[in-house]
């Protein structure tokens, strides 16, 4: 027999700082904001709130990360659907997106409800399932994506992931297959025959420390078809990881010409440059590599006025074997959940690019708008919670700096490339649904699913 179900208790945030500046108290009853402002403390819910201090700290909406590896089914050595989630939480994080890139394949609807059957059970955070574009990411034939669509799932994001849909009659196919159900496909723009064999960013760097380089190029024709088939088709693009300056001068023209084109970066690209390649460490081997400092300086500018809508952390763990090696047999990828945020306040909060309300828009609220999150839809343009919505938020102390230490991460991998960097910033409390998952900084107790918790299954 299941165990009761149990509506999260009331809280009280009190004396919190709002991401547009004001401060104010927030109300969380029933899983939702039930007020904001004066009328907290005099809501009939605040007699049985837990009362949280928050001086000093701000309160953000939930995270919503589009780009993230959970490796489950059949990479678990690597990470799992509940190490990567409660990761996420810790990171501030309420809403995940999972790529396809497992074994097997996101590809069919039963591998994407397995997914999202795991994340609901695992209850720290929303699961969302990334379909596959193409069967088993070959780029030969179309995945089902209507069946996709239609499961419990209900994908609309589609993406191919680690490869590049590089066929650009298969890609116009998919873009048009989408639009039919208001789906969209994320690229990870990649011109495979001008990378075979690339290491690393193609530079005089790359020349220097004889490893085969990976041109700007390689991405950024990629972007230039897409957008022109996105523009012609009139379906929705997304693209994964941006990472030159070249590249943001593509997406800027698309967006001027009308085209419905969107744009994330990740945060070790808003941070680390090529230099670090320097040391042949594997835990710096990216895909797609890092940049040199005039794209980190564009690709900030470009997330600050609106070029780039969003923050994708490429979460990507991997197991010591595969990381701990020599470069050249290396797998590509970083972790990245748990040190996003800290990453952004140093890159472009502590820089004057971007303010809190700024934060809020490239980590929550454009991510749900892209994702067609209607519930998770939690705050304003200006990143204020809003009452009647899902109480989805994370409570953030920006005045703390720590060394990051891998493994005191709650991911199951330790391929992180900030260790021993010291980041401003750190997660108090997320709420997710209402429920606190963190709490005092730790993790705390997973929220269940009402449906999981009635039925012993999860549905939608």
């Amino acid at each position: 027999m299941s165990a009761p179900v149990t509506r999260p208790a009331p809280v009280l945030l009190r004396g919190a700082a709002l991401a547009s500046g004001e401060s104010a108290d927030v109300l969380v009853a029933d899983g939702l904001v039930a007020a904001v402002g004066p009328d907290a403390s005099a809501h009939p819910a605040a007699g049985a709130a837990e009362v949280l201090d928050c001086t000093g700290l701000i309160v953000l909406p939930g995270l919503v990360d589009l780009h993230t590896h959970l490796r489950q089914p059949g990479k678990e050595d690597a990470e799992t659907v509940e190490t990567g989630t409660r990761a996420a939480a810790m990171g501030g994080f309420t809403s995940v997106h999972a790529m396809a890139n497992s074994t097997p394949t996101a590809d069919t609807a039963g591998v994407v409800e397995q997914v999202w059957r795991l994340g609901r059970d695992a209850g720290w955070c929303d699961v969302h399932p990334v379909g596959a574009v193409t069967v088993g990411l070959a780029g030969e034939a179309l995945a089902d994506l209507g069946a996709m669509a239609d499961s419990q799932a209900r994908v609309r994001m589609f993406s191919d992931d680690g490869m590049c849909v590089h066929d650009a009659v298969l890609m116009r196919r998919a873009l048009e297959y989408v639009k039919s159900f208001g789906g969209f496909v994320a690229q990870h723009a990649q011109e495979p025959k001008l990378t075979a064999g690339a290491q690393m960013n193609e530079s005089e760097l790359s020349g220097i420390l004889g490893l085969p380089g990976w041109p700007a190029v390689a991405e950024e024709a990629i972007i230039a078809r897409d957008v022109l088939l996105a523009q012609h088709v009139d379906s929705r693009l997304h693209v994964c990881h941006v990472s030159t300056e070249g590249s943001v001068r593509l997406i800027r023209w698309a967006k001027e010409q009308g085209v419905r084109v969107t744009a994330e970066v990740t945060p070790h690209h808003l941070l680390l440059t090529e230099e670090l390649v320097r040391s042949y460490d594997p835990v710096y081997k990216v895909n797609p590599p890092l940049r040199r400092e005039a794209d980190v300086m564009a690709l900030r500018e470009a997330l600050a006025d609106g070029t780039i809508d969003t923050v994708g952390t490429d979460h990507a763990p991997h197991t010591p074997e595969t990381k701990q090696c020599e470069w050249t047999v290396a797998a590509m990828g970083m972790t990245g959940l748990e040190t996003a945020l800290p990453v952004v306040q140093q890159a472009m909060v502590e820089t004057g690019l971007l303010d809190w309300a700024g934060v809020a828009r490239v980590l929550s609220v454009n991510p749900a708008r892209i994702a067609g999150l209607t519930d998770q839809g939690q705050a304003g343009d200006d990143g204020a919670p809003r009452v009647g919505a899902v109480a989805n938020l994370v409570v953030w102390d920006p005045s703390v700096r720590r060394t990051v230490d891998p493994e005191a991460h709650l991911t199951r991998s330790r391929n992180s490339p900030y260790r021993g960097m010291e980041l401003p910033g750190a997660t108090v409390h997320t709420l997710y649904r209402g429920h606190r998952v963190v709490a005092d900084g730790a993790p705390a107790t997973p929220y269940r699913h009402p449906a999981a918790a009635e039925t012993g299954e999860a549905s939608r």
